[in-house]
């Protein structure tokens, strides 16, 4: 299906960072190692890589990659890109910070299985940052599944980051123009966490 999707002509999501991450990206620390999870064509790994972070990101879909490893060479930046669907990712891999940007591909099983291995990537004292749909969104339809089990709720949202530091937990609308995928009045969620640094 992604696949497909990605085939056409010109960048899905457009080749510009998702607003959420210009507008947060000043959390992370500088040169931080970052995964970019689901990332599609690279708008957002391209994105942060070009502002010094070491940022590899993962996607499942080799047409997108391709279009991503262009952009990135367009750019003048290293990503380092990995194939791989979310469900197969080595989460013992250690990152300061992980994104999720609109990744609601996966309902509520696989999305509770995702953030514990996000859990487990994040460094003591790094960071999550999820972008993503309220379940409000399916009456929009302006991007995003059909299914509304599969958008965010901040209260599951800090169910699954029970523990960490909330730096930002948002619900609102907003107008947003991200290629032909999404477009126009959008429910959005921002959340950003804190893991705890362990005690010695």
């Amino acid at each position: 299906m992604w696949d497909e999707r990605y085939s056409a002509e010109g960048y899905l999501f457009g080749t510009e960072p998702a607003a959420f991450l210009p507008r947060e990206a000043g959390v992370m620390p500088q040169g931080a190692r970052v995964l970019c999870l689901a990332d599609g064509e690279g708008r957002n790994s391209v994105w942060l890589a070009g502002r010094g972070h070491r940022v590899t990101a993962m996607e499942q879909s080799p047409v997108a990659l391709e279009k991503a490893r262009a952009l990135a060479e367009a750019r003048g930046v290293t990503v380092d890109f990995r194939q791989s669907g979310i469900e197969g990712w080595d989460w013992s891999q250690p990152f300061d910070v992980v994104v999720g940007i609109f990744i609601q591909f996966a309902p509520p099983p696989l999305r509770a299985r995702i953030h514990q291995g996000i859990a487990q990537a994040v460094v003591p004292g790094g960071l999550v940052l999820l972008h993503g749909y309220a379940p409000r969104q399916v009456g929009y339809g302006t991007g995003g599944p059909s299914d509304p089990a599969n958008m965010y709720r901040l209260e599951d949202l800090r169910t699954d980051f029970a523990g960490w530091e909330v730096l930002r937990a948002g619900d609102y609308d907003a107008e947003i123009s991200e290629g032909r995928g999404h477009s126009g009045r959008s429910a959005l969620v921002d959340f950003i966490a804190r893991k705890p640094e362990q005690s010695a």
